[in-house]
């Protein structure tokens, strides 16, 4: 995949509608599409400066990217700040419809593939809340890859692993506070025979390890991780 493509546009737009609720996301586009498609699912905190951020980094590498506001249906949508609305933000995911947003990244893949231009595969990236999203979308859509980095609760969902039908890459620091690693490991145990699935563990690296602006940022972790996911992503353009 090119690296240092100019990003023509970055932009709100509508994925879907309900009953008047807009369905919506940022989108960044390249100048010149050389990779997948990256649909960017967001930490519990929704579509922020830092999720935009990891948006416009794949578009300079060449994949169009959105972050689809999973939140849409909330009585909530905007994204919340971190810290100051922590407890709304975890409020706000406890009651999140995890199949309807299951169905929501189908929705934004069917909205990708109809656009002049659009890549031919798709990839997910997903964080906290969205890593688990994440897990989901690689065992009920059609998405070519995911990657689930410190997703909450992904052991709940582990009769659905051998769904899973595309590359799937899931990665935990060992010193989340808010994953134990009791979860951990029965995640890692329970994938072990799936060859299209890996774990990938960070010692030493704790919850949001990959995001620049978190106390916990872990850049040696984040190096690491990106290298993967990426590495990942460029095999869906070969």
């Amino acid at each position: 995949m090119t690296s240092g493509t100019t990003i023509v546009r970055t932009t709100t737009i509508e994925i879907g509608n309900d009953g008047g609720r807009p369905f919506d996301g940022h989108l960044a586009w390249p100048e010149r599409v050389t990779g997948p498609g990256v649909i960017v699912l967001s930490e519990m905190f929704g579509v922020n400066d830092a999720m935009r951020r990891v948006a416009d980094h794949f578009a300079r590498r060449g994949s169009p990217a959105l972050v689809p506001n999973l939140f849409w249906r909330s009585e909530t949508t905007r994204a919340f700040a971190y810290d100051v609305e922590q407890q709304e933000a975890w409020t706000r995911l406890a009651a999140l419809d995890l199949d309807a947003a299951a169905r929501d990244v189908q929705t934004a893949l069917s909205w990708f593939r109809v656009q002049p231009a659009a890549p031919v595969k798709m990839a997910g990236v997903g964080f906290c809340g969205g890593g688990r999203i994440a897990f989901l979308a690689a065992a009920r859509t059609d998405i070519d890859a995911a990657a689930s980095l410190y997703g909450l609760g992904i052991a709940q969902h582990l009769d659905e692993a051998g769904s899973v039908s595309c590359p799937l890459q899931i990665h935990y620091g060992l010193n989340d506070r808010h994953i134990p690693r009791e979860e951990i490991d029965t995640v890692a145990a329970a994938v072990k025979s799936q060859p299209l699935i890996g774990v990938f563990l960070y010692p030493g690296a704790g919850h949001s390890f990959f995001n620049p602006v978190r106390p916990t940022y872990d850049p040696d972790a984040a190096a690491l991780a990106a290298s993967r996911i990426e590495g990942m992503i460029d095999d869906l353009a070969r």
